[in-house]
C-alpha cells in the first residue's frame, strides 16, 4: 500500500508527448515510448513543506509517478530516460492491467518484482527528504538483500556490495555450466578450481567478511 499524507497529492495526468519530444531519444527509443506507455501521472510531491519537515536537504522534491503500460514487457530505458533528465527525484509505479512494479533511478534503474497491486508497498520515513529518498531506495532497490551485517553501511555501499554479489552470483552458475560440459579434465579441475574461489569469495560477501568499512581504502 502506497500511503503518502493528503497533502502530498497531486493527481494530475501528464500528456505524454511532453515528454517524449523533449527528451534526447533515439528514433526507435521514442517508438518505445509511444508503443509501450499509456498515461503519465503525477500522483504525489514530496516536499519539506508538504510533509511538514523542519530539516533542510539537497533533495528538494520527490514526485512519485504513475506509468500506465500497454504492455508488460517493456523497455526500461524510457523509464531510466524519464528519471534522468527530470531535476526532482522520481519514484514510478508502473502498471499493468492488475499487476505493479515500483522502480528508481539512483546512478541505474532499478525494479522490484512484478506483484499484485494488493501487495505494494512504500513508506515515506525519514526527517529530511535526504533521509526520505534513502528509504525509497531501500525499499525498491534493496528490497531483496543478499548481504549480512550490512547496518554500519551507507546506501550506496549496500548497493554496491549487492552489485559485487549478483556479478559474482551469475559468474558461478556461467563457470558451473561451463565445468559440466568440459569433457576435458584438465580443463575441467580448472574450471571447478575456479568455481570454488568465486563461490568462497560470494559466501565472504554475504557474510560481510569482506563488505566495505567506512573510512577504511
Amino acid at each position: 500500500m502506497i500511503d503518502f499524507p493528503s497533502a502530498t497529492a497531486v493527481h494530475r495526468r501528464l500528456p505524454k508527448e511532453a515528454f517524449y519530444k523533449h527528451l534526447p531519444l533515439t528514433k526507435v527509443l521514442k517508438g518505445k515510448f509511444v508503443s509501450d506507455v499509456d498515461r503519465i501521472i503525477v500522483e504525489n510531491s514530496l516536499t519539506k513543506e508538504s510533509l511538514n519537515l523542519t530539516a533542510d536537504s539537497a533533495v528538494k522534491e520527490i514526485l512519485l509517478l504513475s506509468i500506465i503500460l500497454k504492455k508488460q514487457e517493456f523497455d526500461g530505458k524510457v523509464i531510466e530516460a524519464i528519471a534522468r533528465q527530470n531535476p526532482h527525484k522520481l519514484v514510478f509505479l508502473l502498471m499493468f492491467e492488475d499487476n505493479c512494479q515500483l522502480a528508481l533511478y539512483h546512478s541505474k534503474l532499478y525494479r522490484t518484482q512484478w506483484m499484485d497491486a494488493a501487495e505494494v508497498d512504500l513508506k515515506p520515513q525519514g526527517f529530511s527528504l535526504d533521509e526520505i529518498w534513502d528509504t525509497f531506495v531501500e525499499q525498491i532497490a534493496l528490497c531483496e538483500e543478499r548481504a549480512e551485517k550490512v547496518d554500519a553501511l551507507s546506501v550506496d555501499e549496500r548497493l554496491a556490495l549487492q552489485d559485487q554479489i549478483l556479478k559474482l552470483e551469475k559468474l558461478v552458475e556461467k563457470v558451473e555450466a561451463a565445468a559440466w560440459k568440459e569433457q576435458q579434465p584438465k580443463k575441467q579441475f580448472e574450471l571447478y578450481s575456479r568455481l570454488r574461489e568465486y563461490k568462497k569469495k560470494l559466501e565472504e560477501l554475504k557474510s560481510g567478511k569482506n563488505a566495505p568499512q567506512r573510512g577504511v581504502n
